[in-house]
């Protein structure tokens, strides 16, 4: 048996600040051996080292698993007696360790299964059912939680048919054992009422078992449910209602088992109301007035926030239903919903203050970015909204008047009572925006009985005007323009903008903050019809400086890492309003550049906050992208030491960033030599160690693309060009990267002379067309008409069609009239992109014009190739629009994770090596007619025997 106390010891240093780095690189050093995952297991398993030991090896397994598991095509890169041998322990491990443990193996499972489960791994299900037992919480609880991480991953997948049959090979085995357990669980709860430990023990189980029914009913309905939907609605009210003192906890704060199983169910419930009703509607009126019940006896603690919140949803969903709904079509009814229903969970509670007050990035979080959509304020909102949806009138003017009454009660009173205004003021959010609120625009259609205008003029006007106002209600008052952004006119946003701003430098957290968003989103909103910005950049421009200055300010009060990337919105800002300045912004550049390299250097030592440095390395690539290309150099000599010192120090999660800006800067000026100081960049950047991180190759490949034409004669003379062929070889043999090895091998064909390229083109032929071959050619297939149509097309570089004729004969003889005829004709006219439908009409085009090989060896290729560039040039290429400016929509939190983020700020423009023919058609007449001249009229020889049509249309581009 390996020693495992090195390893041990190795672990331990990991979690010590001063060791941690040193002892990271040490273990990753020993990963490559065969057996360390499974070393790693065997600390987890071990009970004679500290918990904290176990737990940190269980973390580095998890992280282990997740880097090395499979490749990109889904194979193994381990051992496979690792493989088999980690399958077969982790699940009894996984059974038999604490909680804490439990969830990090927990997540190294669901990892295993997205990559194995279930075909690789069909005995799983077996051997979780296997381990059942009727009266054994531990074990039972451990193989839940295992079955949970794995059919937990069908939540959010969409319909396909690979999904469906793992689905179905799971519920066919593991559905009714569930069930059975199910029920046996319920009568070990009855059984024992009266024990407190047991009864907890007993619904951490059970709520286990209500994850996992969701789990199994997210994609279809399980044929085992709904055999038994009567018996399974009958245990869910039964513990919706369920109540015993035994399981209350004392904590405010922490939700107890009770409060965390009527969530569960809840939470399956509305999962059913929405997907199943028809098999579930007649079950369905006992859970509505438990609901009721529930909501109007649930105590304000925290506890009952997530609770309280799934009860809402749950009505909301039972709302959109018809002839549910009707059981809400009346007055009286709905006075009793808004009054003692939404009210209480729309106003705002102590807690609620002390978070803004206390935690204010966490407050605005909750409330702006939809992570409250957990708790009780968004979603009553969201349950006023569906009501008066169903019934305008009647909600509208009930609820109006509960928000006059508030607003009255406010006046009375401003100092004490100005929750009452907050509370009138999210009430008016919810009756007055109809449909889905989006991320862009905010919302986008109102209630036409009301009058935004006149509510914001009359109730929150004077709060921006009012230096004095309570806090929160200056946020309220900033929150309503930002809700109804896109329904102010051009007027209106002129009037506002300088309130905001003044805001940026109120002393609240929360307020500034709040002012930043809105101004952020006002300056992104543009004009419907022209698509002109509502605020222009003349009215920014004038105030860049200061506005900048002041921004950055907020950013930098601590420079303590953890607090400078503490506010992503204020960044986000500063983001928005260097895009918005353009070409202006080098009346900034100086100041602008100096404090995004102060916090580039601050962040580097502890990357805390994905959001905010997205949001800081957009701004440098906005500051680069619009800065004058006679800035080049000076922003290569500012940019050179804390980008070197990322790349040092290897800060993972921002070298993507440095890689994509490096490759910004150097595309500025792409026939200059590559800037002196960054010549050693390029052997690291050719090492293949760099490319083995799956979210650096993208990154990559754009920043060699920007480092070869500017290098070009180094590479060569410095014998690096195999080593650049040798990353395309790399990058085309996986499905995931070849789109990107063949835009590395474009750039090779545009920048190198071609007398270097040629010992090569055999083995790279050789490549392309095993790729080709292989089973996932039909992606791949799109990429290498675009190669042809690209070398065909750079006869001006020593290539062009004879030459691909001649380097496929010395791979086999021959080869090309299949690939040509089968292949590179019929999907020509597939290709979409107007760059790469412009260079295959070029290559067309000079191919009929100058190929020998066509007149000699492949005269039947002529008509055929003139065939399709007329169908081409039916539908010419027509230039893209400049629409790569931006950031007009939220960037997806799915993109602040593991992976390459593309810094859309300095998005690359297609490179068009054909940019000086304007007037296609006519370019392709005009060439054609001097090639019937140069050859003696054979190209119009050789039309006259085509069809009359196609003569004709050949003749009239000639006569352009």
């Amino acid at each position: 048996m390996a020693d495992l106390a090195p390893l041990a010891q190795l672990l331990n240093a990991t979690l010590d600040p001063k060791q941690n780095k040193q002892a990271e690189a040490q273990i990753k050093a020993e990963e490559q051996r065969p057996g360390f995952a499974l070393l790693l297991l065997q600390i987890t398993a071990s009970g004679s080292y500290p918990t904290q030991t176990r737990l940190a090896s269980a973390l580095f397994f998890k992280n282990f698993v997740k880097r090395n598991w499979t490749d990109v095509e889904g194979n193994y890169k381990l051992p496979e007696q690792d493989v088999t041998a980690i399958k077969k322990e982790i699940i009894g491990l996984m059974i038999s360790v604490p909680a804490n443990i439990q969830s990090q193996l927990a997540e190294a499972v669901s990892v295993i299964a997205d990559s194995d489960f279930y075909q690789r791994w069909d005995t799983l299900v077996d051997d979780l059912v296997s381990r059942l037992t009727p009266d054994n919480l531990k074990v039972n609880t451990g193989v839940l939680q295992v079955a949970h991480s794995i059919f937990g991953r069908w939540r959010p997948l969409f319909r396909s048919d690979e999904l469906f049959e793992e689905v179905n090979h799971v519920v066919t085995r593991f559905g009714q054992p569930f069930l059975s357990l199910w029920q046996s669980l319920d009568q070990y709860i009855d059984s024992h009422a009266n024990d407190p430990a047991a009864l907890k023990e007993a619904f951490v189980e059970l709520n286990l078992i209500l994850q996992l029914f969701y789990d199994l009913s997210c994609q279809d309905l399980p044929p085992v449910v709904e055999d038994n939907l009567a018996g399974i609605t009958g245990l869910l009210l039964k513990y919706l209602s369920y109540d015993n003192k035994a399981l209350e906890n004392d904590d405010e704060d922490e939700a107890g088992p009770l409060q965390t199983t009527k969530a569960n169910i809840f939470e399956a419930l509305t999962l059913y109301v929405g997907k199943y009703y028809v098999d579930v509607g007649r079950h369905i009126q006992g859970f509505v007035q438990s609901s009721w019940t529930l909501l109007t006896t649930v105590g304000p603690e925290p506890k009952n926030d997530i609770l309280v919140s799934k009860a809402l949803l749950f009505l909301t969903s039972i709302t959109k239903i018809n002839e549910q709904a009707q059981n809400f079509n009346n007055a009286n009814v709905q006075t009793q919903i808004i009054e003692k229903v939404v009210v209480p969970n729309v106003a705002l509670r102590d807690s609620d203050v002390e978070t803004f007050e206390d935690e204010p990035i966490e407050f605005i979080r909750r409330d702006l970015e939809g992570s409250d959509s957990e708790t009780r304020r968004r979603a009553a909102s969201d349950f006023l909204r569906e009501l008066s949806d169903q019934f305008e009138d009647s909600v509208t003017s009930i609820g109006m008047n509960i928000i006059n009454n508030l607003l009255e009660d406010y006046k009375s009173s401003p100092q004490s009572n100005w929750r009452s205004k907050d509370t009138a003021v999210n009430l008016y959010y919810a009756l007055a925006a109809k449909g889905i609120a989006t991320a862009s625009h905010g919302v986008v259609r109102v209630n036409e009985q009301v009058n935004i205008g006149d509510f914001f003029s009359q109730n929150l006007a004077a709060d921006l005007q009012d230096a004095n106002a309570q806090p929160l209600l200056k946020v309220d008052a900033i929150k309503y323009l930002y809700v109804f952004r896109s329904l102010m006119g051009k007027d209106q946003w002129q009037q506002v903008v300088p309130l905001l701003v003044n805001h940026l430098g109120h002393s609240n957290y929360c307020v500034y903050t709040y002012a930043a968003v809105v101004t952020e989103r006002a300056l992104a909103l543009t004009e419907q019809s022209t698509g002109k910005p509502i605020i222009d950049v003349s009215n920014i421009a004038p105030l860049a400086k200061d506005l900048t200055e002041h921004l950055f300010g907020l950013i930098l009060r601590d420079r303590q890492p953890a607090k400078v990337q503490e506010n992503e919105f204020v960044m986000r800002c500063i983001m928005r309003v260097l895009i918005v300045l353009r070409e202006n912004i080098n009346d900034v550049a100086s100041n602008v550049l100096s404090h995004l390299i102060t916090i580039t250097t601050i962040i580097a030592t502890n990357p805390s906050n994905p959001r905010f440095y997205y949001y800081h390395f957009e701004s440098l690539g906005a500051l680069i992208r619009f800065s004058a290309p006679s800035t080049s150099e000076a922003l290569c000599q500012a940019l050179y030491a804390p980008f070197t010192n990322i790349l040092q120090q290897g800060v993972d999660e921002f070298m993507p960033y440095v890689f994509q800006l490096l490759a910004a800067l150097f595309e500025k000026e792409p026939t200059k030599p590559l800037p002196q100081q960054f010549s050693p960049l390029i052997a690291p950047v050719l090492s293949p160690a760099l490319w083995e991180q799956r979210g650096n190759v993208p990154a990559l490949v754009r920043l060699l693309s920007a480092i070869i034409p500017r290098a070009a004669e180094d590479l060569i003379k410095n014998d690096q060009l195999p080593n650049v062929l040798g990353l395309f070889q790399k990058l085309i043999s996986t499905k995931t990267n070849e789109a990107y090895g063949c835009d590395l091998l474009e750039v090779c064909i545009s920048s190198f002379p071609p007398q270097p390229l040629q010992p090569f083109w055999v083995d790279i032929l050789n490549i392309v067309l095993t790729r080709l071959q292989g089973k996932q050619a039909a992606s791949f297939q799109m990429r290498f008409i675009r190669f042809y149509h690209f070398f065909a097309s750079r006869d001006d570089k020593g290539l062009g069609a004879d030459v691909f004729v001649a380097e496929c004969d010395k791979v086999q003889q021959d080869v090309f009239r299949g690939l040509y005829t089968g292949l590179i004709l019929p999907k020509t006219q597939e290709l979409v992109r107007p760059i790469d439908r412009k260079v295959a009409a070029v290559s067309l085009t000079k191919t009929l014009a100058d190929s020998q090989a066509f007149v000699q060896r492949y005269p039947k290729g002529w008509p055929l190739t003139c065939t399709a560039l007329l169908k081409l040039l039916e539908n010419p290429p027509i230039a893209p629009k400049d629409d790569d400016m931006i950031m007009d929509q939220d960037v997806e939190d799915s993109v602040f994770g593991v992976g390459f983020t593309a810094l859309t700020t300095i998005k690359k423009t297609p490179f068009d090596p054909f940019a000086d023919i304007p007037d296609l058609r006519r370019w392709v007449g005009q060439y054609l007619k001097d090639a019937d001249g140069r050859h003696g009229g054979r190209i119009g020889q050789t039309v006259s025997g085509m069809a009359p049509e196609a003569q004709q249309a050949l003749t009239s581009y000639m006569q352009l």
